[in-house]
């Protein structure tokens, strides 16, 4: 019996390693972004049918870098720089709000596909469609449905344009909510945030020589 029992766990893992490379290609080659909708996906096309082979969203986005870094070679770090260091031109430029970036630009997990994602804050919901048009720039209203804790969830408004090439999206929350973020959809922890400050260390941080390198 214990025997057994041990057999079915590492069946098990096997399967929820499976399931998370398999659900990290349909992200990376398919632009899917849900982690739920990706791990469902990938247990479809495998034939796993049991909840517990279902990988963490964890393990997908530890799946998701792997694969980054054998398959995508140099275009994931090309367009994750580029997207950072736009990032940091549109917080500059929406200073006023007082921004800050989340997701996969500041996760390290973007794509060529993957938009700028960032938060802005206001107890005006209109100040920031007011300040996009005054400033020229044509923008989409949708909106984003965030956890704020683990027992509540709401509704803010979204506001999505290119620039460069580039999507972006600005979702807008009240100024209290920069004491607290909302809960993250890969762990359900405060998501991770950064201010531009933060980002243009990161940026820093990158362009700094490793050991043993020379830089003329």
């Amino acid at each position: 019996m214990p025997r057994a029992r041990q057999h079915a766990g590492t069946r098990t893992r096997e399967r929820r390693t499976r399931l998370a490379h398999e659900a990290a290609r349909l992200m990376a080659e398919g632009g899917i972004r849900d982690y739920h909708q990706a791990k469902r996906k990938a247990a479809a096309r495998l034939g796993f049918h049991d909840d517990a082979s279902l990988p963490g969203n964890r393990e997908i986005e530890d799946a998701l870098r792997e694969y980054q870094r054998l398959f995508l070679g140099g275009s994931q770090p090309h367009a994750l720089r580029q997207r950072r260091q736009a990032a940091l031109e549109a917080m500059e430029f929406l200073a006023r709000f007082e921004p800050r970036l989340v997701g996969p630009v500041l996760e390290g997990t973007a794509d060529a596909r993957t938009p700028v994602s960032m938060q802005l804050f206001s107890d005006d919901a209109d100040a920031v469609a007011r300040f996009l048009e005054e400033a020229g720039i044509p923008a989409e209203s949708r909106s984003r449905r965030l956890r704020l804790d683990r027992f509540r969830e709401e509704e803010f408004p979204m506001w999505t344009f290119s620039a460069r090439d580039l999507a972006f999206e600005l979702t807008v929350l009240p100024a209290v909510a920069l004491r607290q973020a909302p809960l993250s959809n890969v762990d359900e922890r405060p998501m991770r945030r950064a201010s531009a400050s933060q980002l243009r260390q990161l940026l820093a941080d990158e362009d700094a020589p490793g050991p043993g390198v020379v830089r003329f």
